[in-house]
């Protein structure tokens, strides 16, 4: 059976559409509230779901996740727990959900463990910040045993090293906007073609940005250069807000609806 991820991005490609893909930090505020908002967001319009795992020391993490991490962690929250809530997302979600973690959780889970336990959860693949280039072939092996795709994280870096880093990628490729962490900006980098032309001529898979697009204006102007635009922090603050749920999923509901428009 194909990946999940290459049956929406070849469904994509036929609307002539691009990618929404939405972020939630797994167990933040609560498990319930996570898998409610995947549904709401599958409803609004996304086409993938990225569930953070939370972590310790989520290096690549702006204070919004930072902050839905440490109070999952907080609050107990397991791997096993992920992998059931994904279990349970599965029974009403249909589109591709990939994990977004980090390197440590894997390895301490065991790798083979983790990977034959999301598969059969229901993830497709799972991007890894922080996974070094030695690592990854190891991991990719593994995933490949189980058609589990370990997608490729690129900044704005050096074409000789971008090469590198996407050689053999499946799935889409994550290509953050700008050097830094993640959260909401109000401008991207201003040589955002310049970069998009280097992943492309490096990998014909497809390549998605994210890291601080939170209006549906810069994901207009990204979708020229991009296969999918990938939005989390914007996403999470309304999930912060000290409001109701029926309010957060409405929020939350209209918010993706204007960016999908523009895509």
């Amino acid at each position: 059976m194909a990946n999940r991820i290459d049956s929406k991005f070849k469904e994509l490609k036929d609307r002539n559409k691009k990618a929404m893909i939405t972020f939630i930090t797994s167990g933040y505020p609560d498990v319930e509230t996570t898998k409610e908002v995947v549904i709401e967001m599958e409803k609004a319009g996304a086409d993938l779901i990225e569930l953070g795992i939370p972590y310790s020391d989520p290096v690549a993490d702006g204070p919004v996740i930072q902050m839905a991490s440490a109070t999952a962690l907080k609050n107990g929250l397991k791997i096993k727990d992920i992998m059931k809530l994904v279990k349970d997302i599965r029974k009403k979600v249909e589109i591709p959900i990939v994990y977004m973690g980090y390197f440590g959780c894997v390895f301490k889970y065991g790798i083979e463990k983790f990977i034959t336990e999301a598969k059969e959860a229901g993830v497709d693949g799972m991007i890894i910040p922080d996974l070094p280039l030695e690592e990854r072939e190891n991991v990719t092996a593994i995933g490949d045993k189980y058609e589990f795709y370990i997608i490729p994280l690129v900044a704005p870096t050096s074409e000789e090293r971008i090469s590198k880093i996407v050689d053999g990628a499946k799935g889409f490729i994550y290509c953050v906007s700008t050097n830094g962490v993640t959260g909401v900006r109000n401008a991207l980098n201003s040589n955002i073609e310049a970069y998009a032309d280097i992943v492309s001529k490096a990998s014909q898979t497809p390549k998605c940005v994210g890291f601080g697009i939170s209006t549906p204006d810069m994901a207009k102007e990204l979708k020229e250069y991009f296969d999918g635009v990938i939005i989390g922090s914007a996403v999470m603050k309304i999930v912060e807000e000290d409001i109701s749920k029926e309010e957060k999923f409405h929020k939350i509901n209209d918010f993706i609806s204007k960016i999908n428009k523009v895509l």
